[in-house]
């Protein structure tokens, strides 16, 4: 069956242009509308009703769809926050579904959302390459990713240097003088876990020191895989003296075992964390983390689809924030350092 998407290559214009020659909006020149006609009678195209009614000014619903990974992570509540007081100020209301990292999931809040005639639509995809997003932006609707971004797919996105900010975690570890550097990340088929391994390795590397498998343990995001990497991180023969941990709630997940096995912050190991909670300096010790925004991510990108709904021609636009290193005192040189 014929998409949006082919339709509008058939007659080398845009998405948003077939989108408008359906519903016979009148900013359309007459040789155009000819040839996006020509090209749906060619290829048999059946408009899709809930798309068709999304894209008519008449029946905008001033609604935006945001759908998330995993709502238990409180960088995930902060984005919640941003998106919705700036939907507020653009007067426009927020529906949000939370996919758990299921790629099944994803699809289903994805269809629920159009089905709701939503306006446009933020999310952070489950995958790099997602079929489930790249079929939505072939339906018209306008598609803002926060957090992570779509290997090959032209989509605006706001997130943070990941690299940047793992390199200067690294950094700062290895500056106190450690050399073995454990990294408990998420899920390698999620950009932000392979930016941050990256920046980890870009650390490393330039300081010159060897980059040791064992010590880079990956699973899911979760509190759970935190607890488990870091006891097999423990369990070995030569453990590491720090560890940088990936999100907050692996985080949390490490500290929980650190704690249980009875080793002291940061006497026994260091650690920092990816994600400056709330909560982080209540900690004993406070943490060490990279502090991104998740309330500015989401105003951001809600602005941002604001503006594209408005004008879905406009250009696509990465905008991405820096981040910041917040030292406390979860870390020290590692024993019999002279850092």
């Amino acid at each position: 069956m014929a998409t949006l998407k082919d339709v509008a290559e058939r007659a080398e214009v845009s998405v948003s242009t077939v989108s408008r020659v359906i519903n016979k909006e009148p900013l359309v020149k007459p040789g155009t509308r000819e040839k996006v006609e020509a090209a749906i009678e060619e290829l048999g195209y059946l408009p899709n009703r809930v798309a068709q009614r999304l894209r008519s000014i008449n029946y905008r619903k001033k609604l935006i769809g945001l759908v998330l990974p995993d709502i238990q992570n409180p960088f995930y509540v902060d984005v919640v926050r941003g998106v919705e007081e700036a939907a507020y100020r653009q007067n426009f209301s927020v529906m949000i579904g939370n996919f758990d990292q299921t790629e099944e999931k994803e699809k289903i809040f994805l269809e629920i959302l159009q089905s709701e005639s939503i306006d446009g639509l933020i999310v952070a995809p489950a995958r790099g390459r997602d079929e489930n997003i790249r079929k939505v932006i072939e339906n018209g609707y306008p598609v803002v990713c926060i957090d992570r971004g779509l290997v090959d797919l032209d989509v605006d996105v706001v997130k943070v240097n990941n690299e940047e900010g793992a390199r200067n975690a690294i950094e700062f570890l290895i500056g106190l003088g450690h050399r073995r550097i454990a990294h408990i990340t998420g899920h390698p088929s999620i950009a932000t876990t392979r930016e941050r391994v990256a920046g980890y390795d870009m650390a490393m590397r330039a300081h010159g020191l060897d980059i040791d498998p064992e010590l880079v343990r990956n699973s899911d995001s979760s509190y759970q895989s935190g607890a488990e990497l870091m006891q097999e991180l423990i369990d070995l023969d030569e453990p590491p003296t720090a560890v940088f941990t990936a999100n907050n709630l692996l985080t949390l997940g490490a500290l929980k075992t650190i704690h249980e096995n009875e080793l002291h912050i940061p006497e026994d190991i260091s650690i920092v964390g990816f994600d400056d909670m709330y909560w982080s300096s209540s900690l004993n010790p406070p943490l060490t983390a990279v502090r991104q925004s998740g309330y500015d991510i989401g105003g951001l990108a809600t602005e941002l689809l604001v503006k594209k709904i408005a004008h879905p021609e406009a250009s696509t636009s990465s905008v991405v924030l820096d981040t910041e290193l917040i030292v406390r005192h979860s870390c020290k040189p590692p024993r019999g350092s002279v850092a």
